[in-house]
């Protein structure tokens, strides 16, 4: 089993900047995609951001020039630095990520969710 553990939501005011964390532990053989998502009360879950395990990105348009996603391979955490944050930011954020086993089978995980309030 893997366990993922997100960290670093709070209240932050419009265009302050926050900082999550996301630490994956336990039966880890490869750790594959790394993302976040968020997800508004009676809404759909949306990407906001990945990472591949070669360290490449992508950015859902919303964030673009606002957040970056990064990680620590060998801290097995993946990072988003959010900055110049709107309230309309104000979401639950999930970590999710890919890992492998020893015959490249992948299972997605996901963390129980960090919130991040944005007033205005």
């Amino acid at each position: 089993q893997v366990q993922l553990v997100e960290s670093g939501g709070g209240l932050v005011q419009a265009g302050g900047s926050l900082r999550l964390s996301c630490a994956a532990s336990g039966s880890i053989f490869r750790l594959d995609r790394m993302a976040w998502y968020r997800q508004a009360p009676g809404n759909q879950r949306e990407v906001v951001a990945t990472i591949g395990s070669g360290g490449s990105t992508n950015y859902a348009d919303s964030v673009k020039g606002r957040f970056t996603i990064s990680r620590d391979t060998s801290k097995n955490t993946a990072y988003l630095q959010m900055n110049n944050l709107k309230p309309e930011d104000t979401f639950v954020y999930y970590c999710n990520a890919l890992v492998r086993n020893e015959r490249n089978i992948g299972i997605n995980y996901w963390g129980k969710g960090t919130l991040v309030t944005v007033s205005s």
